[in-house]
């Protein structure tokens, strides 16, 4: 079973919280630090499968990371799924299979993936990770890795889930993600929303270079910017994020 922590009440909505590509559920600490005043129920906050404390996948689709995420939950909670990039992704195919989920929120969602894209991306997932000699090293890596160099203080203790030590093929350090994690296929927004009966909100940061506002027309559902947020708005303004909930 992937890792994964709860706080809150047993009572009420479950809010699953759902990292983008390379992070850790850690990089929620922030969001979660302001939900005991402001979410009803419990929250449950997982490492992604192949990513920080959980174990390796056998595939990555959507669809795969989505099974495994709903082995961890409860049978019989109604779900809000509150998803960051990837994340974002991941929850929107739990809630096309999943009968407890009630509402999607996904921010910092790239909707558009040209075919270059997604091959460089499952070349990246073929490539072995990097062995540095140093943690300090490692965790410079993984902030690049996963979008958050120039994010805070590069030694803050949330980082450490993000690496590893490892004796071979060299002793040292190196990311803890997967690099299989990089080919989880060709992202399709339109056939995910299309296997959703639940309401849907998507937001980006107005300053993302990442997600254009164009990425999101046309897809039906209601969209919220994050004025002055970049890719991660859960980490620059916890608050602005939990105010959306």
């Amino acid at each position: 079973m992937i890792w994964h922590r709860t706080g809150g009440s047993d009572d009420g909505p479950l809010l699953v919280l759902l990292h983008g590509l390379g992070g850790t559920a850690e990089l929620w600490r922030g969001v979660e630090a302001l939900l005991p005043e402001r979410w009803p129920g419990g929250w449950l906050t997982p490492d992604l499968p192949g990513h920080g404390r959980s174990p390796r996948a056998a595939s990555y689709t959507f669809d795969a990371q989505a099974a495994l995420v709903a082995e961890a939950l409860p049978a019989d909670r109604d779900l809000v799924l509150l998803g960051h990039s990837m994340g974002g992704m991941v929850a929107l195919a739990m809630a096309g299979s999943h009968p407890g989920v009630r509402r999607v929120v996904g921010f910092s969602i790239k909707t558009w993936w040209p075919p270059d894209q997604v091959e460089g991306m499952r070349g990246q997932s073929q490539k072995p990770a990097r062995v540095f000699a140093t943690r300090e090293e490692a965790i410079e890596r993984y902030l690049m890795a996963s979008g958050l160099r120039g994010l805070g203080d590069p030694s803050a203790p949330e980082h450490e889930a993000g690496v590893v030590e490892v004796d071979a093929p060299e002793p040292g350090w190196r990311i803890a993600q997967d690099m299989g994690t990089f080919d989880f296929g060709v992202p399709d927004m339109p056939a995910l929303l299309a296997r959703v009966s639940c309401p849907v909100t998507l937001g980006r940061g107005s300053e993302d270079q990442f997600v254009r506002t164009d990425n999101y027309a046309g897809l039906g559902v209601d969209v919220v910017t994050f004025e002055g947020l970049g890719h991660n708005p859960h980490i620059e303004d916890p608050a602005a994020v939990v105010a959306l909930l």
